[in-house]
């Protein structure tokens, strides 16, 4: 998205405060900026001077109350006119120096807008950008090769392990027992979940090795594994949100339950863009329900993944020029209504 924007319209810096962490993405990130900033030997007012100083006409915040060491403070000295919530932090800023929320009319209604601080700004199709540049996940890894069990329905989350409740664990554990011969394959967060999980799968009657563990790995792996899978089984009410969107581009398709804020909406969003809204359920029961139907109607599912598919090529989740035109204009309304405000029209 970065390198596809108009520079025509746009000159677009970025400021950084992370470490460099040496990975595949960082070094062409940082080179589809016009402007690269380390702000790291930079405190909070002398950044936001620089930042001043480039004369910045919106500021996009992608990191708000998400890292470690946030610096949200540089947001607080005004040092653009416009300033902007987008992407890293799902949800509001809480902050009245921060002017607006990049979100769609699904993952934020209108009738939402009394739980947000910032200002609504809805995209027409869905808040996420989508990197079509990222490996496709084919051909999908063997199920050998991923720990899994020859034969058998797979159900995948590769969330992470704070994103689990028990609540929807045990939805989960009785679609085991109610499909035959599936496993439930997981995500290995940290060294303690295997156990924990397995402890508890027992104690809701599950056999322990129903739960299958994937360590982390490089990107192409990790889309190949998704692959491999045959259905996503979201977490509630913390949604799947990248890890949604790799699943998509992989062609699993995505079971998700709805709630009333930011982080329960995401997957729902993404699977709207992508023709898939039965996939998108509004209570556990009904999750649960789908889940069974889609396990046990092998022919459904193939349906649903012809259709991902095919889906990938024309719909909105994966067009990423319509995408940056949706977002740019974006901007430019926030612009003119910054300019209109100065000049005291309407």
């Amino acid at each position: 998205m970065i390198e596809r924007h108009d520079r025509s319209l746009f000159r677009v810096n970025a400021y950084c405060y992370g470490p460099d962490d040496g990975s595949d993405v960082r070094a062409p990130l940082s080179a589809a900026f016009d402007n690269f900033v380390d702000l790291t030997g930079y405190d909070d007012a002398t950044a936001a001077e620089r930042i001043q100083a480039d004369r910045i006409d919106i500021l996009i915040d992608l990191a708000g109350h998400t890292s470690e060491h946030p610096r949200t403070r540089i947001l607080a000295f005004r040092p653009a006119p416009i300033q902007v919530n987008f992407l890293g932090f799902p949800g509001t800023m809480g902050a009245e120096f921060i002017d607006y929320i990049v979100v769609d009319g699904f993952l934020a209604p209108e009738d939402h807008q009394p739980t947000y601080s910032e200002k609504l700004v809805q995209l027409p199709h869905c808040y996420q950008p989508s990197d079509t540049a990222r490996p496709k996940g084919t051909p999908a890894l063997p199920r050998a090769a991923c720990g899994l069990p020859p034969a058998g329905f797979v159900f995948c989350s590769f969330n992470l392990s704070y994103k689990l409740t028990p609540p929807v664990f045990d939805v989960w554990m009785r679609i085991l027992d109610a499909v035959p011969d599936s496993v439930l394959w997981l995500l290995e967060s940290n060294t303690v979940a295997p156990r924990n999980l397995r402890r508890e799968a027992e104690a809701r009657g599950i056999a322990a090795e129903r739960l299958v563990f994937a360590k982390h790995a490089p990107v192409a792996e990790y889309m190949a594994r998704l692959a491999a899978a045959d259905l996503f089984l979201d977490t509630v009410p913390y949604n799947a949100g990248a890890t949604a969107n790799d699943a998509l581009w992989a062609g699993l398709p995505v079971l998700t339950c709805v709630g009333e804020s930011y982080v329960a909406r995401m997957a729902g969003s993404m699977l709207r863009a992508i023709g898939l809204p039965e996939l998108v359920t509004t209570s556990l029961a009904e999750y649960e329900a789908r889940a069974l139907q889609l396990a046990q109607e092998p022919e459904w599912l193939s349906e649903l993944r012809e259709g991902l598919a095919e889906n990938r090529a024309r719909l909105p989740l994966f067009d990423l020029v319509r995408y940056s035109h949706d977002l740019e204009a974006a901007y430019g309304w926030m612009w003119e209504t910054w300019i209109a405000g100065q000049s005291g029209a309407h």
